[in-house]
This record gives structure tokens, sequence and C-alpha cells, in this order.
């Protein structure tokens, strides 16, 4: 397993080259075949995992631009572990739930297999140059899939979303750069390893910019509020691969680099901005669940609700203690399963009416008792029902945000009832009463592609929403030695900063 990240990254890659002279007719059982082998990867990762061990781990190493310190480092740890199989489980049933009569299937299933290649980078890479590009290397794939197989407004949909990602990141390369910048002032030599900045004490009013440099790039990615108004129209445009890969994984590439970042090395920075940071998150869940209640749109209301749950994850991000931290994390997973699902949902009936308007549809569960079936558990998981696997890492949360603020805690945990109620809306409107069109009498259950897709989601759903302990014991791991890692580094910052005013003061 010495380069089972390598392996990881690049053999989609690989594949997608080697797509290119499939056959047409061949492509979706080609791609099928390549991300299973991945998946599969993936799982001989966790098989081998070490859940003691709260460091890197596979770690691979290789200079690239010694003089600059820029490496091929790739490592993961208890955070990175289960978001990377998270990936490749999406990845794979999206590919599954494909239409065998979609259009221009072997340009798709490349394209999905390049983007594959990208989520896995970002979530090992441990130098932040090869962070950067796999970063920036995973707009491409998905602008091409919202551009070529969206909506009506498809284009504008795309390059919204990538003018909004790329501008940020723009800024955030800014923060790379200042950050090997520092360290080289500090040490004498140059780096980009992640690992390295960790040690680097930086003075309160470098971590100030550089947390807003870092900012700009993971906060539209989240996308937190008021940089979110890209999403819904990407999901409104978006195919329903593109939907459901941009909600389970895209998204939590935003949440990712404040764990991987901004805590560890900006310590002090991220404690300072904490009040700013919850108040836009509080406003995050609020006003976009409030949002997804207006909704007349099905995908529109998931789409919302994707949002709403993207602040839950940020409120425990900046929670900063191991309830909330951890719970984080793991809502990242849950919503990734939960949230994919539910898109992969309104895929399903919008290829059989041709619309997603809420009107258009009631008494399905009489029509298609499965699918109603699968959607209530999936609707159930996204508004925290006990033994479901949305509440575990949404207890915790707020469990780990009651620490830091009480009225903030009520204020957010009532989006849940929000929730429940826009949630519940939906699924009466669609599911219960008369069948209002008669059209809709004649409309097929699930079939057994889209079963293949949904079933797994369902287990994982009820799996880890009953017994989560396999998944969060490494999690809690990492996320305590981060914690660890942060208070020494504050306690060593009051002792540099002590020094130094005992010294002038001594002048």
């Amino acid at each position: 397993m010495t380069h089972i990240l390598s392996i990881l990254i690049f053999f989609p890659a690989l594949a997608g080259v080697l797509g290119f002279v499939v056959d047409k007719r061949s492509a979706k059982a080609y791609g099928i075949a390549v991300a299973s082998v991945e998946f599969v990867l993936s799982l001989w990762l966790w098989v081998g995992f070490d859940n003691v061990n709260a460091g890197m781990q596979f770690t691979e190493f290789s200079p690239i631009i010694s003089q600059f310190g820029i490496s091929y480092n790739l490592g993961v740890d208890g955070i990175s572990l289960f978001i990377v199989i998270m990936a490749t489980l999406i990845t794979l049933l999206g590919i599954i739930s494909l239409r065998d009569d979609t259009p221009n299937m072997k340009n798709m299933i490349i394209s999905l297999l390049f983007l594959e290649m990208t989520m896995v980078g970002v979530f090992v890479a441990l130098d932040a140059i090869i962070f950067y590009l796999f970063w920036e290397l995973s707009l491409v794939p998905m602008l091409y899939i919202i551009g070529a197989w969206g909506g009506p407004t498809r284009v504008y949909a795309a390059v919204k979303f990538f003018l909004y990602t790329f501008a940020g990141s723009l800024i955030m390369l800014v923060g790379l750069l200042a950050m090997a910048y520092l360290y080289h002032l500090d040490n004498g030599v140059w780096t980009f390893n992640i690992l390295d900045w960790y040690q680097l004490h930086l003075t309160t009013d470098q971590q100030f910019w550089l947390f807003l440099a870092f900012f700009a790039g993971f906060a539209i990615k989240v996308p937190m509020f008021p940089f979110h108004t890209w999403l819904p129209h990407a999901h409104g445009q978006a195919p329903t691969i593109g939907s459901v890969i941009l909600a389970a994984v895209l998204l939590k590439m935003g949440t990712y680099g404040f764990v991987r970042f901004s805590l560890p090395i900006l310590p002090d920075a991220s404690v300072y901005f904490t009040p700013f940071m919850m108040v836009l998150s509080i406003i995050m869940v609020v006003f976009t669940a409030m949002v997804a209640f207006a909704q007349k749109d099905m995908k529109q209301v998931i789409a919302y609700s994707s949002v709403s749950h993207m602040g839950v994850i940020m409120l425990g991000v900046f929670a900063m203690n191991a309830e909330g931290l951890g719970g984080s994390v793991f809502l990242m997973l849950s919503h990734g399963i939960v949230s994919g699902a539910l898109f992969m949902l309104v895929g399903v009936i919008y290829e059989r009416t041709g619309t997603k308007i809420m009107s258009e549809f009631g008494g399905l569960a009489a029509v298609m008792p499965v699918y109603a079936t699968v959607f209530g558990v999936m609707l159930m998981a996204s508004v925290g029902l006990p033994l479901t696997i949305g509440f575990v890492g949404e207890f915790l949360v707020l469990l780990g945000f009651y620490k830091v603020s009480v009225i903030g805690t009520i204020i957010a945990g009532s989006t849940i009832i929000i929730g429940s109620v826009y949630m519940l809306a939906l699924f009466k409107k669609s599911f219960f009463g008369p069948v209002t069109h008669k059209k809709n009498l004649s409309l097929k259950d699930l079939d057994g592609r889209e079963l293949t897709a949904l079933l797994p989601l369902v287990a994982i759903v009820v799996w880890l929403g009953i017994y989560p302990k396999p998944v969060l014991d490494p999690i809690d791991n990492s996320v305590k030695a981060l914690l660890v890692q942060m208070e020494e580094h504050a306690e060593l910052q009051t002792t540099k900063d002590a020094i130094i005013i005992s010294k002038k003061e001594a002048e």
C-alpha cells in the first residue's frame, strides 16, 4: 500500500484518457468498471488505516522544485479518509444512475473520471501547491458537465459557478504564497508543506490577513452567505449527476479547507473571527431554510436545504471543540450521502415527467410506492431524525456549539424545525392526497438501475445512524490531535509575544 494514494488519484485519470478509445456503446459499462475499482481501492485504504494513529498515514513524498520547497506530498488522516471514500462511492453510484440514452455518454464518463481524480487529489494533498492545482482543476470538468448537459440557461450557470470559485481561488493562492514567504523569513527555507506550516508562529496581524485570503477561497466554495448565490442556479441548471457530485463532494472542499488550513495554521485569527463566522453561519442556516420553504421547484428546495445544512457544518467547525469539530466532519459525510441521494431522487421524477414543480405532482406514493419509501427515508435523514445518519452529525455539532453560545444554538437548532416543515411540506404535496394529474397514473416505479444507485445510500443512512462508531472513532482521534496542535500553538505564541513585549520594555 506504499503508493495507494497515487493510485487513487491517477487511476481514474489514466482510465479517462483510455476512455477516448472505448466504443460509445460500452462507455457506461467502462465507467462503472473503473469507478468500482476506484471505490474498492478506497475501501482498501480504510482496511489498512490505523484507527489509533491520529497523524497522517500512507504518506508519499517526492521533491518537485526543491529550491522553493514544492513537493509531491500526500497523506490521509481520520478527517480526510472518509471524505475520499464518499467521493469514490458517489462517483460510482452517480455513473450507475446515468440513463443509457444520456447524450454524449462517452464524454460524460470521461469528464466524471477526471473530476474524480481532482476530488481525491484535493483531500489527500499535503503540499499547498499540489492542493491548489487539484482545487482549480476540479472546476474544468464540472464547468463542462453543467455547460454541456445542463438546462436552458446552463452556460450562464456554468460561467457563474466558474467565475465565483476561480476569483476566490486566486485570492487563496495569494495567501498560500504569502505563507511560504513568511516561513522562508522565519526559517530561511521555502516550503509549501502544510504540516510544516502548522509549526509556524505568525503575528496577529499576519494571521488576520491570511485568514481573510483563505476565507475568500473556502467561503465561496462552501458556499457561505452572502457568496451562496451561484449555487442554487448551478443546481437548477446542472444535470442530475452534476448536482449530485456538486452537493455531495465539491462543496466539502470549502469546509475541509477551513479544517485543514485556517484552524491549525491560523488559530489566533480563527478565534478572533469566530463571532463573525458564527453570525454568517447562523444567517446562512436560517435564511436559506426560509428561502427553501418558499420554493415551488423540488430541486430548488433541495438546493437551498443543502446550503442551510452546510451552515450547520460551519458552526461545528468554528465551535473549535471535539464535539463540534468531530460532528462537522461527520456531517460532511452525512450531508454528502443524503443530499446526493435527494438530488438523484429528484432526477428520477424529472426524467419521467420533464418537470420538478411540486404542483405537477400529488399522490405519487400510490403510483410509485418504492420511490416514495426511499424518498421518505432520505427526507427523514435530512431533517435529522434519530437513528439516521443526519441525526448523529447535527447532534454533535449543536452539542459543541452549545458550549460556545447557548443563544446561537437555540437559533440554529430552530432551523431543524423549519427544515422539517419545508421538507415534510414537499413530501405531502408530492406524494400524498389524490393523484392530481391523470398522466402521473402511468409513471413507473424505480427500476433496477435506480435501485442499484439508491439502495446502498439507504443502507448507509440507516447503518451509520444506528452505529456510527467505526467512522466516528478515526475522526475523533484526528480532530483531538488538531485541537491539541491549536492549543500548543496558542501557548507558544503567547510566550513569544510576552518575550517580545519584555524586550521592548527593557529597551
